[in-house]
């Protein structure tokens, strides 16, 4: 048995509100240039709208048969699933333990499902990086049929307070006790990449072994009689059957993978990154014009201003680090993927002329065999504004080059080749730049 004593993290997560918070003060993201509530998104969740309601897309049957064309429309995995117990969404009320929240996840869709209550997705646009809908599978009578209604109520949570300002998607951590409700006094962290693995998965489930190593999924904590934590990890450890825990012939798939949260934990991260670095470049862009225009100068699309190339050269070193997975917290040894996810996701993405990719898991040690991030070739990053992208790319030439950066020395000489060669051969704007 474990005693922690109260830390004094606080954070949110889970890709869902927690409980309600006071309303914000108006976010520098709703104003322009990127005026993120008012800008009409061009998403796949636009798309398949749009096939709803010209009647070529019909929704019928079970939650359970609705959810599974929606992923299929999507072109999401189902197993991608991973499955999360504690009250960490908008529909907390319908989670615990026994009734968890499934999410499923591609590159750029997040859908969250607890069955008989409402669906939500969120979409990576490739300008306002994450919307947030809410999708009623069985709305009321008289209604237009099922729709995707953009939802600003998830911006109480997401929309910057714990993920730096902007619109964010985020994996939480917390202390969950019976009913999955988070002890939220002694502690929650938002995941990403660094965190280290005995921190990640409290108020999820997790299949799949890992070694010797702990983490907090699988595990209910309580408090004692001196208000202390009681949590015992090793009572969640290596976990391949979640039958006894929940009634898992209810969601698509059986697993809850480690590695599957490995990769949204990654994901995520990411994710956050490019969405600040692209608002930061076009507000200092807006900025430095507007004053350009003052001064009586012609507005220049490239910075010139010194304070507005200190905000590029920050932004461009977030985004390279994020890229290049500086600071990954080891893994453990031990750790497997399901067959099902591993299959799917590195089948996804392009292939170097020898079978190279940056979708090829490694898992000694790390996530990925080449550490350079799947999704530089998302449509997210290719929409990066033009001057910070072209900095980005300079940046990660030096990093990848034979003789590096001492920034990102912890890549060995051999893997800064493969993932060049990677990119090289596979990324549309990279076969001349590396």
């Amino acid at each position: 048995m474990t005693v922690v004593r109260s830390l004094t993290l606080l954070a949110l997560g889970a890709l869902g509100a927690p409980l309600p918070l006071p309303a914000q003060t108006r976010e520098d993201y709703e104003n322009p240039p990127v005026s993120y509530s008012t800008t009409a998104p061009n998403d796949a969740a636009q798309r398949i709208e749009a096939r709803l309601a010209s009647g070529a897309l019909k929704l019928t049957g079970s939650d359970k048969d609705i959810i599974t064309t929606l992923l299929r429309e999507f072109g999401v995995a189902a197993s991608s699933q991973v499955i999360v117990f504690s009250k960490t969404s908008f529909q907390r009320g319908r989670i615990n333990p026994d009734h968890p929240r499934a999410i499923y996840f591609s590159d750029d869709c997040y859908i969250g499902w607890v069955p008989g209550g409402l669906m939500e997705f969120t979409t990576i646009d490739p300008v306002l990086g994450p919307v947030f809908y809410a999708f009623d599978p069985h709305p009321a009578a008289g209604a237009k049929g099922p729709r995707f209604e953009r939802d600003s109520d998830c911006l109480r949570c997401h929309g910057g307070s714990f993920v730096r300002e902007v619109p964010g998607v985020f994996v939480r951590s917390v202390f969950p006790d019976v009913r999955g409700e988070p002890l939220l006094r002694h502690g929650s962290l938002v995941v990403d990449h660094r965190t280290p693995f005995e921190q990640r998965w409290g108020g999820w489930y997790v299949t799949g072994r890992h070694g010797t190593a702990l983490h907090r999924g699988n595990v209910l904590g309580r408090e004692d009689h001196n208000d202390q934590l009681v949590f015992e990890p090793a009572k969640g450890a290596n976990v391949t059957d979640l039958a006894p825990r929940f009634e898992v012939s209810r969601y698509l798939a059986t697993t809850s993978d480690i590695v599957a949260l490995l990769v949204i934990e990654h994901q995520t991260t990411m994710q956050n990154v490019i969405t600040h670095a692209a608002f930061a470049a076009r507000r200092m862009l807006a900025y430095q014009q507007n004053l350009q225009r003052d001064f009586k100068e012609t507005p220049t699309a490239e910075p010139t201003y010194d304070s507005v190339k200190s905000v590029f050269e920050s932004e461009t070193r977030a985004v390279v680090d994020a890229l290049l997975f500086k600071d990954e917290a080891p893994l453990p040894a031990g750790i497997a993927a399901s067959p099902d996810f591993a299959r799917d996701f590195q089948a996804a993405g392009p292939r170097d002329a020898r079978g190279g990719s940056l979708r090829t898991f490694s898992l000694d040690g790390r996530i990925f065999r080449n550490r350079c991030s799947y999704l530089i070739y998302s449509q997210q990053f290719l929409h990066l504004p033009a001057p910070l992208k072209d900095r980005v790319y300079q940046r990660l030439a030096v990093a990848l080059s034979p003789a590096g950066d001492p920034r990102y020395h912890y890549l060995p000489a051999d893997e800064r080749s493969r993932i060049a060669a990677i990119l090289r051969a596979t990324h549309p704007e990279l076969k001349s730049r590396l």
